[in-house]
Parts: structure tokens; sequence; C-alpha cells
């Protein structure tokens, strides 16, 4: 819903005498679209209040100016270029004149007293979709915008730009109803005007409606918007929860056969001498059995005789150690997911109040604090790489897929053959590059160590202790014939067993470029 150009006329008579000669004493920037200002009458009224708060929003969806009743909060983070360069222009500046521009949906707010000692005004084009907020200068020249627009389809230059003069809307201002002392099209609000002497509602009563219809529909809408976001951080989490305790679980059903494998290391080591490198089984009477059943081994045949007996021992000692760690993870694992789905039920409430409930979670620990970038800082988007870069601690370049096509693309397209590959031995992840840089030969271990890591924390197993994960070099990595985005084969390489390191992944983490 917008004002019409008539509602807007109407607005601005009301408006006017009250804040004409108020000085600004405070801009809250409201991003990405709105502007508080705080004026102070000058003279003070007695009867008045303190201080004006006027509301210019070029909200696409709901532009609009009024008094705001109530303190505004200040948003979290960094404001945008436009929001700093009206704070210092219009510093303790004294608003002259407040008037609407052609009879049309325009309202230019007049300053003087400003930090440059020359005039200065705030242009609000309240015009819909096309909304906007303009700072001019002495002689109506552009000198910041809150919304820079496209360049138009037939070529000719953009009716807005920074250094040149302001230009009207093209066309005439829309025809409007008269008012008769409402603002006409709005529904009537649920409870009258409250009763405040000093206050708006009783001295700008058109005001008050704008407000009480105008900004309803926008808290509404925004928080609905919000908990969408939060509801979508929230399922990511729970997502990885559930992932990960389906793998505890699936590991802790593993160490039921850990005496089996202690057996058949038992039964490999009485037949050592049928062994031999390159077979893939062996066949043994299985003592351990009643009746002695005859019983297949799986070997490896990569693997000599020792070896091979060595590799059920260590299973054995892996499971056993998982046996008696499993249980505490599995408690915190369910403790967790617990939390995280009472947190998306409270999401889901509308009674809920959304900060302090994204403030408690991140403090607990259950969400990750939302990335707030600096828009002073934003640079062009540069075109989409399928990973994402670290830094190992001795400076080489450490990749992780994004996705299970971006993991095809990551291995095939842009690592080497030297560069060291890397994923978890038993569950599903991110592949991850370690990037050679051209050099033969073994790793910086601790670099290693960074990369393993970082192919634990882009997995199902990023709240484990610890973790297995495959090492080999890209060449021996394979994609075999209509095999699923994501899914190789190695012809090589090794295993390492991983004992976490927190620390090791918040250096790795923090750091973090998008590329």
């Amino acid at each position: 819903m917008s004002l019409n150009a008539k509602q807007i006329g109407e607005l601005v008579a009301e408006l006017a005498p009250l804040l004409s000669g108020a000085r600004l004493r405070d801009l809250v920037a409201l991003p990405p679209r709105d502007v508080l200002l705080v004026l102070e009458p000058d003279p003070l009224d007695p009867a008045g209040p303190a201080v004006w708060r006027l509301r210019l929003s070029a909200d696409g969806d709901a532009p609009r100016l009024h008094l705001q009743q109530g303190r505004q909060r200040n948003p979290s983070g960094p404001a945008g270029p436009f929001y700093q360069r009206v704070a210092a222009e219009l510093a303790d500046a004294r608003l002259v004149s407040l008037a609407q521009v052609r009879g049309d949906r325009i309202v230019l707010l007049e300053f003087r007293e400003t930090a440059a000692n020359q005039r200065r005004a705030l242009l609000a084009e309240l015009t819909g979709r096309h909304a906007n907020l303009v700072l001019l200068g002495r002689n109506d020249e552009v000198l910041a915008l809150l919304v820079a627009p496209p360049p138009p389809k037939d070529g000719r230059p953009p009716r807005l730009v920074v250094g040149a003069a302001w230009q009207p809307p093209p066309g005439k201002p829309p025809a409007a109803a008269e008012l008769d002392g409402v603002v006409a099209g709005f529904p009537e609000p649920h409870a009258p005007p409250p009763a405040v002497a000093a206050g708006h509602p009783q001295r700008a009563p058109l005001s008050w409606r704008v407000e009480a219809a105008l900004s309803a529909d926008v808290r509404e809408r925004d928080r609905a918007a919000a908990s969408k976001k939060l509801l979508a951080r929230v399922d990511r989490k729970l997502g990885r929860a559930r992932a990960l305790l389906a793998g505890l679980e699936q590991k802790l059903a593993a160490t039921s056969e850990a005496e089996r494998v202690r057996l058949d290391g038992e039964l490999l080591t009485a037949c050592l001498g049928r062994l031999a490198r390159g077979l893939d089984h062996v066949v043994v009477e299985d003592w351990y059995s009643e009746g002695a059943p005859q019983r297949r081994i799986e070997l490896d045949p990569k693997r000599g005789p020792r070896e091979n007996v060595e590799r059920y021992f260590e299973r054995y000692k892996k499971l056993e150690r998982a046996r008696a760690e499993l249980p505490g993870e599995l408690e915190r694992a369910r403790r967790r997911l617990a939390d995280l789905e009472a947190l998306r039920a409270a999401t889901l409430d509308d009674a809920s109040d959304l900060d302090a409930l994204e403030e408690d979670a991140v403090d607990a620990g259950l969400l990750d604090p939302a990335q707030e970038g600096d828009p002073r800082k934003r640079k062009a988007p540069g075109p989409r790489v399928p990973y994402r870069v670290f830094q190992g601690c001795k400076g080489s370049e450490i990749r992780v897929g994004r996705t299970a096509r971006d993991n095809d693309a990551l291995t095939f397209k842009h690592a080497r053959g030297n560069d060291l590959w890397l994923h978890t031995a038993e569950a599903p992840g991110s592949h991850v590059v370690l990037c050679m840089g051209g050099r033969r030969g073994e790793p910086d271990p601790e670099e290693l160590l960074d990369a393993a890591h970082l192919a634990v924390h882009f997995s199902p197993l990023r709240e484990a202790k610890v973790a297995s994960v495959h090492v080999a070099p890209r060449k021996l990595v394979h994609k075999p014939r209509g095999a699923k985005a994501g899914l190789v084969t190695l012809s090589g390489g090794r295993r390492i067993e991983l004992r976490m390191q927190p620390e090791r992944i918040a250096r790795l983490v923090r750091p973090e470029r998008a590329s």
C-alpha cells in the first residue's frame, strides 16, 4: 500500500508547522530503506514533546513519511555510505522547511546551518517501487543516493546521477481523491488514537493513521522475513545435527563387531604363512565358532601379510576406543538436536522475540553469529569458483568443495596431479585439496593436519572428536563412468586417524574468504 500525492500533500501540510525550525539531534540509519530523523523543536513547546521522530521510508512496498511514536532500537552492523554521508552533512543542522514537490509523491526537507555551512536538502521520492532518498547540495545537485537506479533500457543517461542536478520523475503526478481530514483508503485502526497531550496522535492525526496502518503491515512483513531467515539457519544446523547423530549411531552399531574383528586377526595370525601380497581374501577354519566352520576373511591385496594382520588389530582397537567414547558423544548430539528442535519451535511461535531468540542461540553455541557484511567494503562479485579457500599454517592454499557437483569440478578441473586430495573415510562430505604448488614429496605435516581438519569440519562428522580421513595424490583419484556427482574411487593413498583440535578449526575457519 502506498500514499498517493494528495495524501502526501495533506501530511506535509500537517507536519510542516510542527517541524519547521527544529534542529536535527540524531539520525538513525535503518537499512535497507529507512531513516529516522530525531528533531528538537525550536523554541521548545511546554505542551509538546521534547523531540519529534520523523520516519522516512523508501520501502518499495510501503513508501511513507510519518511521525513515529516511541524510541527506535538502533540496528546492529555498519551503516552504508549513504547514511554516513547524510549524517555527516546534516549533523546538528536546522530544518527550515518541509514541502511537497510539484504536487507529486515527493517531499523536500531543506536544512540550514549544516556542517558545510551551505544549504542541504533531503529529498524523499515516495514513488512506489521506485522510491528513493536523495541528498541534495546547494544548487540541487545530487550528493548521494540511497538506491542507485538501473540505467534506462533505451540507452538514455540515468535520471539520477551523483554530481548532476536532480531531475524529477517523468510524467504527471497521479490524480487522487480528497482526504476529508483522514487518510483515505486506510482501514480503521483497531484502537483509537491514544490521548497523549504532549505526543503527536492528537496534534498530527493523519500521521498517526499512516503509522498505525502502514507501519503495522511493514512490521508484520519484516517479522515474517526475519522468521524465515532465522528458520533457514536453524534448519541447516538441524540437518547437520541429525546427520551427525545418524553417523554416531552407525558407528556405535559397528562397535558390536569389535570382538569378531579381533578373532579374525587371531585367525590371520595363525595362518600367516598362507598369506601373500595380492590376495583379496583367505578361507580359514573358524576355531572360535562351534564346529569350526569355514570363514572367509577379506584382505587388502595392496598390503603384505603382516600389514593385513595389523590392519585387523588396529581396527579392533579403534572400535574399542569408539565404544568407550561414543556414548558421551551420542548424549551431546541428542541434547544438541533437542535444543535445536526447541529453537525451531520457538522461531515458529508468533509471540517469540526473534532478536532475543537469535542472541540466546548464538550464546548457547546453537547458531553461528550472522555474517553481516560491511556495505562500505563490498566489491562487485567475481566469477564463481566451485570451492572455498582457506590458508594452511605455512601459507599453502586449501580448497574445499561447496556441493557434490562442485566437488567434481574442484578435484578434476581445479587441482594438479601432485596436489593432495582428502575426504572423510566414513561419511559423505566435501572434497578437500591441499595445493602443493608444483612441489613433489610429502606435505608439511601441520598443513596436512589443517586440510584433514577441514575435511571433517565440512562433513556430517564436524562435531565428532575422532575421525578417519583418506589422503591421496590427486592423480590417484578417479571418476567412474556414470557415477553420481561427488563419487570417486582411489587407486592408492592412505588413511589417517584424526583426533580433532577445535582450536585448529577456529584458526582455519575464521579467516575464510569465499571465492
